[in-house]
């Protein structure tokens, strides 16, 4: 049972506005939230903390997380990654089913919920996989407890990969959960794939990644699903989207209640550029690629005008000795979940955007979308998952203050100014300033659906 918490004249930001005043946690929630600083004495039992010039932000949700379990443990664990995500104000996350064995079934979708009861200190939901054969088992997931179906339409291999396109047709027309998607055209960036592996072969580098997996692959397989969704009224959500090109397949001017395609860009897209390749190599390896300066601007503008709902991580570690092999033998991805926020506060005071907009798209716009029960607002009744951050305590990224089981990051040798203090996970403190407490244990995402 989670403590009882007041946290006194912390500047809260949340919907829109920021104001100073004390939020009350209680048996899990957020009890009251005052917005006159100290308006009454503190009853008996509270832990008081004492936020004065701190910033109190709801928690944030991570709608694309890889934590690699069950099978990939030597790059990630449940445990470690969730403990990555508590120090970076991360409380509730969504996590991929391309683990091993792939969550392509109700049994083994369970499997992954139960590992997490155990281990998570962060709140949880996975996705269902999907693949060429596994539709019968889509069909019986219960969207009330699982925050969407996972559909890879290009960048994957094996049983992930869904190529078929009369597959295609009856997920979009007959799931009635949230569709999330990864979109490159397979076809495109395995021809690309060969073509310069024949030319460069082990001497190719990150350089290159851009040019294999490239906008136009992008566009021809996002493209598709907003078609496919259109065609079916499928409720689609397109995720870690890189291209200026893509951008004009998403609306801006309807409400995000009543959207049915839905975008999400992530950090790493909107921090680097192909210029970032030269010094960083395969560190920044992702897919979809990063791509040119105009894409990123692109995608600046579309997150500002509400194209782009959803800021996200796509975090996906892999070992350091797998990134510093050569290109083509290096695999894609990188950790992310533990500097999302800073990464994002740092742009917060370069102007580019508003602690409020920051809330909006890490916090509230995930749970809006995911119809996440009572979270991702700080509200009287909702759970109490909260992060409190000082915008003023510059800090290294190094290695000795990595939480990844990786032991690496893309950042290392950045300088944040904002820094994560504290994070309340259902009311319980869970991180504080480099200490964890690890008694409770983060809960099962629930849906209203």
């Amino acid at each position: 049972m989670s403590e009882k918490w007041v946290i006194k004249g912390a500047t809260i930001v949340n919907e829109g506005k920021s104001f100073v005043g004390d939020v009350y946690l209680n048996n899990r929630i957020i009890e009251r939230i005052e917005e006159k600083v100290g308006s009454r004495p503190v009853s008996d039992g509270y832990k008081v903390i004492n936020a004065e010039g701190l910033y109190l932000f709801p928690g944030v949700i991570d709608d694309q997380v890889h934590f690699r379990e069950p099978g990939l443990e030597y790059k990630a664990e449940i445990y470690t990654e969730s403990k990555a995500a508590v120090a970076g104000g991360v409380t509730s996350f969504m996590e991929m089913p391309n683990t091993n064995p792939p969550a392509l079934t109700q049994e083994l979708l369970e499997d992954k919920y139960e590992l997490a009861k155990e281990k998570s200190l962060a709140n949880f939901s996975f996705y269902m996989g999907a693949s060429n054969y596994n539709l019968d088992e889509v069909l019986k997931t219960d969207p009330a407890k699982v925050c969407g179906l996972k559909v890879f339409m290009g960048s994957s291999t094996g049983d992930m990969l869904v190529d078929d396109e009369m597959v295609l047709e009856q997920i979009f027309s007959k799931v009635h959960m949230l569709i999330a998607t990864h979109c490159e055209d397979e076809q495109t960036v395995r021809s690309n794939n060969e073509a310069f592996y024949k030319k460069f072969g082990l001497e190719g580098t990150a350089v290159l990644h851009p040019q294999i997996r490239t906008a136009e692959a992008c566009y021809l397989s996002s493209s598709k699903a907003v078609r496919l969704a259109r065609k079916y009224g499928a409720r689609l959500h397109v995720l870690h989207l890189s291209t200026a090109q893509e951008m004009e397949l998403f609306d801006d001017n309807i409400p995000l209640t009543e959207k049915k395609i839905t975008a999400e860009v992530c950090v790493h897209h909107l921090w680097f550029s192909d210029e970032d390749y030269e010094q960083k190599g395969n560190f920044i390896k992702w897919n979809p690629a990063i791509k040119a300066k105009s894409d990123r601007e692109s995608l600046w503008a579309s997150l500002l005008s509400g194209k782009l709902d959803v800021i996200a991580t796509d975090h996906a570690p892999h070992t350091l000795e797998e990134k510093e092999r050569p290109y083509f033998k290096a695999p894609s991805g990188g950790p992310l979940v533990q500097h999302s926020l800073v990464i994002m506060m740092e742009f917060v005071r370069q102007g580019k955007l508003s602690m409020e907009q920051v809330v909006e798209k890490m916090c509230h716009n995930p749970a809006i979308l995911f119809d996440v029960k009572k979270r991702g607002f700080i509200r009287e009744g909702y759970f109490a998952d909260l992060v409190l951050v000082d915008v003023n305590r510059p800090w290294k990224v190094k290695k000795d203050n990595l939480y990844y089981k990786c032991g690496w990051s893309p950042f290392e040798g950045t300088v944040f100014n904002s820094q994560v203090l504290k994070t309340f996970v259902n009311g319980s403190l869970v991180y504080d300033k480099g200490k964890f407490y690890e008694d409770v244990k983060g809960e099962r995402l629930e849906f209203n659906r």
